[in-house]
């Protein structure tokens, strides 16, 4: 797994075999990524990284200077991981919060320009963090929302569904404010 782009661009992050998470694929980032550069200032985006596994997206956007990245995971050795990782690589604005993400979005403090959600494929209910995220107003008014799935879910029919992208096996449903 490798930083794609910006300050910490090419470097490698070794996660630990004992790490059961699966990475977005650098091929898929790298494409969300150049979507998002036409899309968005980084330097002025609150990021919210949800069920952040190893932090690869968290990496990404911290890498790109995102003015705070906030990565989610209930996972102790992930978020211990994501935390190390970021203190080796010298990155100060990646906040890890080891939480419950349905938990935290209920009591989230604040608005977010871009939150990108990456649950197991195979979690009940994970299509909640859509619907949670719009009833609880976390996104900032041009805010978008990226919802990573497998090609056996439709988001389309949603109310804020904006567009899909698909890389492989890896979709992206992007959600805005209507």
């Amino acid at each position: 797994m490798r930083i794609v782009s910006g300050k910490y661009r090419g470097r490698t992050i070794n996660p630990p075999r004992n790490l059961r998470a699966r990475p977005t694929t650098d091929f898929a980032k790298e494409n969300l990524f150049n979507v998002l550069n036409n899309l968005v200032d980084f330097e002025e985006c609150d990021v919210l990284d949800l069920f952040a596994g190893t932090g690869s997206i968290s990496y990404e956007f911290a890498s790109r200077g995102a003015r705070s990245v906030t990565s989610v995971e209930i996972n102790p050795v992930h978020y211990n991981f994501i935390r190390q990782t970021a203190q080796q690589l010298g990155i100060d604005n990646l906040h890890p919060v080891k939480a419950n993400v349905f938990l935290y979005l209920k009591s989230c403090p604040k608005q977010f320009d871009i939150i990108f959600s990456d649950a197991p494929y195979d979690l009940p209910g994970s299509e909640e963090v859509i619907r949670e995220v719009f009833e609880r107003d976390l996104l900032t008014p041009d805010g978008l929302l990226i919802f990573e799935h497998s090609k056996k879910m439709d988001f389309s029919t949603y109310k804020h569904f904006w567009q899909l992208r698909s890389y492989g096996s890896v979709q992206f449903s992007f959600f805005k404010k209507v």
